[in-house]
């Protein structure tokens, strides 16, 4: 059960809800791996600077971690807390 502070899925933005799905997505398919903001765009069909605002909106709400590697590319994935809450969002166990 969501409390009070946790918007439901129905609060939420459509492109948002599509983001944290792929993101679920990458956690379970790559064991908690980081996607490529390339990869994530890709799959979404959401472009490069809409996918970095919403980002960069989730890591500020402490539930997605963003990494840049040396060669510049940036890579994205649910943290603990984000992979902890995300069934109360969407009830997916």
């Amino acid at each position: 059960m969501a409390n009070a502070d946790t918007p439901s899925q129905d609060e939420l933005e459509p492109v948002k809800v599509t983001i944290l799905r792929h993101l679920w997505e990458a956690a379970q398919e790559s064991d908690g791996k980081s996607w490529s903001l390339a990869k994530l765009s890709k799959r979404s069909c959401i472009p490069m600077s809409t996918l970095r605002r919403n980002l960069s909106e989730f890591e500020d709400a402490g539930i997605v971690e963003m990494t840049t590697h040396e060669d510049g590319r940036i890579f994205a994935a649910l943290n603990a807390t984000g992979i902890e809450i995300f069934p109360t969002l969407f009830s997916t166990q």
